[in-house]
């Protein structure tokens, strides 16, 4: 069967639709022709207009709401040749059978699966040595994918990411002008995360402002609402938080030299910008940086310890809360 169209259903949140978007550059170069078609939230499509390979970004959150029969259509008029559910989705599942998209393919680990999808993968995510992005390519198997790349090679294909330019706010930039060092603090994660916590973010803060770092902290304003009671005074301690749209948060992250936060979103696009990246990780199974750290070149994970035994019994456990202010601050360019 000739495919010419495939949509990509990731309808979760920032990082997990950044790793997958290598996927779609195999897709590219494997399938002459190919149209990409994401199928997404609408707060996430900011990241995915940046990513060259996608030709069409579709809002699940306009499809959502409307009557099934209108779902439908709005599904078949993509006239997609192929759908690959990366983030499995009970109704999106069945509207893409019920829309006559001809392949149709899916993890055999959920059961509604059985009935919805042409091609089901058996594959496990929870307890595969495998990074999530990789994990992603199990998919591609029904397109002629043999062998899953290595992690080295997959990283290689954020290349494509490239922001689209807009202005930032006057202020923003002015402090960017005058600022000789730069770091992105971005202490929460919307609850995706073990964090570190907000009084050692505050230390390290402190001790880059005394070494001519130009420090800003970074969030939604409800996380800034959370964390700016407790930010240190200082003229060199800037908190940005709630103060930029998604398209210019990333824009932004291209523009200072180091980024540090937990397994979150700005991680990511820090990764793939080739920004100084500082991961900071629980060991635990299955939220550990093997899964999860930010794909790219200049990436560096910290971890308190790697064989901490609460983690390894998989259990919840703070041990991040003890990676000292040290150790990430000797990882800082």
């Amino acid at each position: 069967m000739s495919v010419n169209r495939i949509i990509i259903s990731r309808t979760d949140s920032i990082g997990d639709v950044m790793l997958t978007l290598p996927m779609c550059v195999w897709l590219k170069k494997n399938i002459p022709g190919v149209e990409l078609i994401y199928l997404g939230k609408n707060y996430t499509k900011p990241v995915v207009d940046c990513f060259s390979v996608i030709d069409e970004f579709v809002d699940w959150n306009r499809i959502e709401g409307l009557p099934t029969s209108q779902r439908i259509e709005a599904l078949h008029e993509l006239h997609a040749s192929a759908i690959i559910h990366v983030f499995p989705n009970k109704d999106i599942a069945a509207l893409a059978k019920k829309a006559k998209i001809p392949m149709r393919i899916g993890t055999s680990h959920r059961t509604y699966h059985l009935l919805t999808c042409s091609h089901r993968l058996n594959f496990t995510r929870k307890s595969s040595p495998l990074h999530e992005s990789q994990l992603n390519f199990e998919l591609l198997r029904p397109f002629g994918l043999t062998e899953i790349p290595s992690l080295e090679t997959v990283s290689e294909m954020v290349s494509a990411f490239q922001p689209v330019q807009v202005g930032l706010p006057k202020n923003i930039e002015e402090m960017l002008s005058a600022a000789s060092k730069t770091v992105v603090l971005h202490p929460k994660s919307q609850g995706s995360a073990v964090e570190w916590p907000m009084s050692s973010y505050a230390e390290l803060a402190n001790k880059l402002a005394d070494n001519g770092y130009t420090v800003f902290f970074t969030g939604t304003e409800k996380e800034g609402e959370l964390y700016r009671k407790d930010l240190p005074k200082n003229p060199s301690i800037i908190d940005l938080s709630g103060t930029m749209s998604l398209e210019q948060l990333i824009v932004f992250i291209g523009k200072v030299q180091n980024l540090i936060a937990c397994s979150t979103g700005p991680l990511h696009i820090a990764g793939f910008l080739g920004v100084r990246t500082i991961g900071l990780f629980s060991p635990r199974k299955p939220i550990h940086p093997g899964r999860w750290q930010a794909l790219g070149s200049n990436v560096s994970i910290l971890v308190n310890d790697p064989e901490c035994p609460t983690c390894k019994k998989k259990k919840a456990c703070d041990c991040i809360q003890s990676i000292s202010v040290e150790r990430v601050l000797a990882e800082i360019a």
